[in-house]
């Protein structure tokens, strides 16, 4: 696929010395949904709002569809939609007003066609000649949507979008950000609803006190980093676990009447059909058996509590090398 952002070894340290970004190497491929996930302070808007040229880098580069973000800043950002976290709106103009000069801003030439279309997936077109002031927080949070998407952006960040929301807007915002995937739009969220981020996004990056500590497809994700536990019900409760058992490291539930294994989710099936005949071996049977997996959210709180100096993990490296090796 084609990469429509780099971005190459970007710091930021700011006055205070605090250094909000350290070496920050991503790739973004064109038309893909990619979630960048991490705790509050973690590096997030400030990575953001670099790439929109809100916030100056200390070092690095970043680059949108071969534009450099400082020498070719115009091609640059007219190429970029931003819906920020805070709500910034001029409160006295109409809807249709400012969504129109939000489109003037970037050069680009009048197109009513355009705003009506937004508006109406936005649910906004009723409201196209009130003012700003007058509109709900959910009404408002849809206008700097609208406006971020006023002139035809290919690359569209959404920080923290549907944060304090209604479940009406979320919908229709993620119906919206489908249809601007199937158009070739590249979206780049962060989030802290994860349910999100596991159902829309192609892949995921997490970053926590300002460094990339992995970034990966979204489904080799949950198989690299993924655990799974298998739950048998057993035929008779166990007081405790067999000697001969012991290296598997099964656990006792339901007060001895169900045994739980837990494996990572790349080990071969060849493992559990193992398992099963020590038991039987042992004489142990069960009535009945089921498997779970971690939720990307386990997996993500599972990261985040580790030291970010731990991404010289050999696991987290690897993913680190490759994504900005080979995308």
């Amino acid at each position: 696929m084609q990469t429509i952002l780099s971005v190459e070894n970007l710091s930021k340290t700011y006055a205070s010395g605090f250094r909000a970004l350290k070496h920050i190497n991503l790739n973004i491929q064109r038309g893909e949904i990619f979630a960048l996930l991490g705790p509050n302070g973690a590096g997030k808007t400030t990575l953001i709002s670099i790439v929109c040229g809100i916030v100056n880098a200390s070092e690095g580069s970043v680059r949108v569809a071969g534009h450099d973000i400082v020498t070719d800043y115009r091609a640059a950002r007219s190429l970029i939609g931003l819906v920020p976290q805070e709500l910034t709106t001029d409160s006295f103009e109409t809807v249709w007003a400012t969504v129109s000069f939000s489109r003037g801003l970037f050069g680009k030439p009048a197109n009513p066609a355009h705003i009506e279309r937004v508006l109406r997936d936005l649910s906004l077109w009723d409201k196209r000649n009130n003012k700003i002031i007058t509109l709900s927080g959910g009404m408002k949070r849809r206008v700097l949507i609208a406006k971020a998407l006023a002139h035809e952006p290919q690359v569209l960040f959404l920080d923290e979008p549907t944060a304090g929301v209604d479940v009406e807007l979320r919908r229709d915002m993620w119906e919206l950000v489908r249809g601007l995937k199937a158009s070739g739009v590249t979206i780049i969220l962060t989030t802290h609803y994860i349910d999100e981020a596991e159902e829309m996004a192609d892949r995921i990056g997490v970053i926590n006190g300002g460094e990339i500590m992995l970034v990966e497809q979204k489904d080799a994700l949950m198989r690299k980093l993924g655990r799974k536990q298998l739950t048998l019900q057993l035929e008779a409760p166990l007081s405790a676990i067999p000697a001969e058992l012991a290296s598997w490291g099964l656990e006792l539930a339901d007060g001895g009447a169900a045994l739980t294994y837990t494996y990572d989710a790349e080990h071969e099936r060849n493992d559990i059909i193992t398992l099963l005949k020590n038991l039987s071996e042992a004489g142990i049977g069960f009535t009945d058996l089921q498997t779970s997996q971690s939720s990307l959210e386990e997996i993500f709180v599972s990261l985040v509590h580790k030291d970010p100096a731990a991404s010289t993990n050999p696991a987290v490296a690897d993913n680190n090398k490759a994504q900005v090796s080979t995308r």
